[in-house]
């Protein structure tokens, strides 16, 4: 079998659980104007932006002068960000522990995050401060899936991809770091994680 030295997780969706749904349901009465929402003004391609490096004031007057009848809604995405916070998911968390205590593996963080809110999250989950080492796509200013953030994640820790395990909840986060040949699990939820991990005996 295969023997792998590193394992590098996603963040958002694999162990901070994060949903802009969480604001906009309190401030929209169905579910589908909060969705419209999301999918039309405050999109998923607009967020990545400042997960690349942009600025969230910039960003959001710049979004606020194109949908100005929306100005409240929009200052909400970055006025309210920290409610976007669900907390950790604790299973996966409770996997990273067991990773931590008993096996030899290095253990990091590759994650698109704003360099503005990261810190945040630093202050609010201890478990942040367990990695090896982190990757912040903010302060990197460049973001997954962009080939480059890969390759600074391996040059910069000295990483294996060979021997190196990669975990995303996000699909198309999980191409490059196959192509750079690394073994990868597509995230759906703590339970299926661990049964992978078992599969590999990393766990």
């Amino acid at each position: 079998m295969k023997q792998f030295d590193t394992i590098i997780f996603d963040l958002g969706g694999v162990l901070i659980d994060w949903k802009p749904e969480y604001v906009y349901r309190t401030i929209f009465k169905t579910e589908a104007e909060v969705q419209w929402f999301l999918h039309n003004i405050t999109t998923g391609d607009w967020n990545e932006e400042q997960d690349a490096g942009k600025s969230l004031a910039l960003a959001t007057e710049e979004l606020v002068a194109k949908f100005p009848e929306q100005e409240a809604n929009i200052r909400a995405f970055y006025g309210r960000w920290e409610e976007m916070l669900g907390g950790p998911i604790e299973g996966t968390v409770e996997v990273f522990r067991e990773l931590r205590n008993s096996t030899a593996n290095k253990i990091y963080a590759l994650t698109n995050w704003s360099a503005e809110t990261f810190p945040i999250a630093l202050q609010k989950y201890d478990f942040l401060h367990w990695f090896d080492g982190r990757l912040v796509s903010g302060e990197e200013k460049t973001r997954k899936p962009f080939m480059d953030i890969y390759e600074k994640l391996i040059e910069r820790f000295s990483i294996n991809p060979q021997s190196s395990i990669y975990i995303d909840d996000n699909k198309r986060n999980l191409y490059p770091a196959q192509e750079l040949g690394m073994h990868i699990i597509h995230f759906q939820s703590p339970e299926q994680l661990r049964e992978e991990l078992k599969s590999l005996a990393v766990l």
